[in-house]
C-alpha cells in the first residue's frame, strides 16, 4: 500500500473558490440556525470543510422555493426542459476533472473510477433530456359519438430525492434526470458523508441556466428533521430514496400519513453464479468487476460467489492470483485501484463478516484484515479478501457486506444454485456465466431479481431500467419506464 500524496494542497486547490451552503432559489446560504457540521476524507482523515447544516427550517423554505418554481417550470416547454438538462451534462463532462477529484477527496474511490461516474452521471440527464420531448397522451375510442377521451401526462409536483455516499453524483443525477424532465421541481437530501459533489451540481444547474427553485439541494448531519418535514408538507408528492432497506421501511411508513409516491432502491445480496461451462477468464475478469468495484461498496455488487464443482479450484486459484494484483492505496494515485472504506462503521463490518466466516469454517484464500496502520492512519484501508468454503449459515452470505471480500461458495447443480441465490429477502441484481444459451434463458427467468447480467458484471445504463424486487426496491430508475415514476396519468372525457 502507498500513501504518500500531498491530499491536502489537492484539497486546498479543489476547494480554494468552493462557497459551500445550503442551496435554495440558487444560492449557497447559511443554514437557518447557523449550525455547521464537518466534512473529512476517509483516505487520511483530515478535515476538508465544514459546511452550513440544513435543519427544519431550511426543509420548509426549499419546499417553499420549489412549490413556487413549479408552475413555471412544468409549463415550459418540453423541448426547453430538454436543453437545459442537455446543457448541464455538457458542463458536467467540461468540468470532469474538477468534479472527480472533489468526489475523491469526500468519498474515497480512486480518481479513475470517479472519472467514469461523472460520464455516468451526465448520461442520465442526456437521456432524460429525449424522454423529455417524448412524454405522449393518449386518444381514446369513445363509446358514445359525443364524445371524446383523452389521457394526459403530467408532473407529479415538488419531489424529495434522497441519496447515498457511494455514487455521490450518479444516484442525484439518476433521480433529478427524470423529475426535471417530467416537469416536476426537487429537494434534494445528499448523504451527509458525500454533499459536495451534490452541491457541485448545484452550481452546474446555475450555470446551465436554470431557473431559481427548480433544484433545491439541503446538506444536513442528522436526516430526521428533514424527512419530519418533507413527509408532512402535501406539497411535497413523492418521496425518492436510495439507501438501506431497514431505512426504506420507516420511509413507507411516514408516506402514508399524506399518500405520497415513492421510490425506493434498496439494499441487495447479489448472487455471482459461474457454471462449469462458462468462459474462465471471462467469469474471473466479470466477478472482479462486480465485487471490487468501488472498493465492494455498491448495492449491486457481487456479495456471494457460486462457482460449480467442477471449475472451484481453478476458478479460485485465477481468481485470488488476480484479486493479489490490486494496489490499495488512495484514490487520488494513479496507480490505486482501490481505495479506502468509507468510515471505520463500514471497516467494523467487514471484520465482523470475515470473523464469523472463518469461525464456521471457510478459508482465508487472500487478505483479511486491515492495511498496516503506519500507511493506514484511518484505518479504513482493507486488504482485498478471498474466502472459500463460504456456506449458507455464515452472515456473509446473509447479509450484504459492502466491503472488498469475496466469498467462494461450491455448488453441484443448477437448481441447487438457483434456490440457494433466491434463499434471500433481497432481489436487485443478480449475475450469471455460462456459454449454455439454453442455459441463459432458464436461470434468467427463474432469478428473483430485477436486474440480471448474463456474461456481464456491469449492466447498468441509464437507457435501461434500474430496479428490485423482494425487499430490494418499489419502482425503477432509468430507462424509458424512468420517467413514468415523475408523471401523474390524467383522464379527460369531453363532451361536444
Amino acid at each position: 500500500m502507498t500513501i504518500p500524496v500531498d491530499t491536502r494542497t489537492i484539497a486546498r486547490q479543489t476547494l480554494a473558490d468552493a462557497a459551500y451552503g445550503v442551496f435554495i432559489d440558487n444560492t449557497f446560504r447559511p443554514a437557518a440556525d447557523g449550525r455547521t457540521f464537518e466534512v473529512t476524507n476517509p483516505a487520511t482523515g483530515d478535515l476538508l470543510v465544514s459546511i452550513p447544516d440544513a435543519g427544519a427550517a431550511d426543509a420548509r423554505a426549499a419546499i417553499d422555493s420549489a412549490a413556487a418554481a413549479l408552475p413555471a417550470w412544468a409549463a415550459l416547454p418540453a423541448q426547453q426542459r430538454a436543453d437545459l438538462l442537455r446543457k448541464a451534462a455538457a458542463l458536467m463532462v467540461e468540468r470532469k476533472e474538477h468534479l472527480a477529484t472533489l468526489m475523491t477527496l469526500e468519498q474515497g474511490k480512486p480518481l479513475t473510477e470517479a472519472r467514469g461516474e461523472i460520464v455516468y452521471a451526465a448520461s442520465f440527464l442526456t437521456w432524460f433530456a429525449g424522454e423529455a420531448e417524448r412524454v405522449y397522451g393518449q386518444i381514446i375510442p369513445a363509446s358514445v359519438a359525443n364524445k371524446r377521451l383523452m389521457v394526459l401526462r403530467q408532473p407529479v409536483g415538488v419531489v424529495a430525492l434522497i441519496t447515498p455516499w457511494n455514487f455521490p453524483s450518479a444516484m442525484l443525477t439518476r433521480k433529478l434526470g427524470p423529475a426535471l424532465a417530467a416537469g416536476c421541481t426537487a429537494v434534494c437530501k445528499p448523504a451527509e458523508q458525500t454533499p459536495l459533489s451534490a452541491l457541485e451540481l448545484g452550481r452546474v444547474f446555475i450555470d446551465a441556466g436554470f431557473p431559481p427553485g427548480v433544484v433545491n439541494i439541503l446538506p444536513c448531519s442528522d436526516p430526521i428533521p428533514f424527512s419530519d418535514v418533507i413527509f408532512a408538507d402535501d406539497r411535497v408528492r413523492k418521496v425518492s430514496f436510495t439507501g438501506s432497506t431497514e431505512v426504506g421501511k420507516i420511509l413507507i411508513r411516514s408516506s402514508a400519513a399524506t399518500v405520497k409516491r415513492i421510490s425506493l432502491e434498496l439494499g441487495g445480496n447479489a448472487p455471482f453464479i459461474i457454471f462449469d461451462d462458462a468462459d474462465l477468464e471471462a467469469a474471473v475478469k466479470g466477478a472482479i468487476a462486480s465485487k471490487f468495484r468501488n472498493n465492494g461498496q455498491t448495492c449491486v455488487c457481487a456479495n456471494r460467489i457460486y462457482v460449480q464443482r467442477g471449475i472451484y479450484d481453478r476458478f479460485s486459484a485465477r481468481f485470488a492470483e488476480e484479486v493479489g494484483k490490486m494496489r490499495v492505496g488512495n484514490g487520488l494515485l494513479p496507480e490505486s485501484v482501490l481505495g479506502p472504506l468509507i468510515d471505520m462503521a463500514a471497516r467494523l463490518k467487514v471484520e465482523r463478516h470475515i470473523s464469523d466466516a472463518l469461525a464456521h469454517g471457510a478459508k482465508l484464500m487472500l487478505g483479511g484484515s486491515a492495511m498496516p496502520d503506519d500507511a493506514n492512519v484511518p484505518g479504513t484501508f482493507w486488504q482485498p479478501t478471498v474466502l472459500t468454503n463460504v456456506r449458507a449459515d455464515m452472515l456473509i452470505t446473509q447479509e450484504e457486506t459492502f466491503g472488498p471480500v469475496a466469498p467462494l461458495i461450491p455448488f453441484e447443480t443448477e437448481e441447487e444454485v438457483i434456490a440457494a441465490a433466491n434463499d434471500t429477502p433481497f432481489g436487485l441484481a443478480a449475475y450469471f456465466y455460462t456459454r449454455d444459451v439454453s442455459r441463459v434463458m432458464r436461470v434468467a427467468e427463474r432469478l428473483e431479481y430485477g436486474i440480471i447480467g448474463a456474461n456481464d458484471a456491469l449492466p447498468s445504463t441509464a437507457q435501461a431500467p434500474f430496479g428490485g424486487v423482494k425487499q430490494s426496491g418499489l419502482g425503477r430508475e432509468g430507462g424509458s419506464v424512468g420517467i413514468d415514476e415523475y408523471l401523474e396519468v390524467k383522464y379527460l372525457s369531453l363532451g361536444i
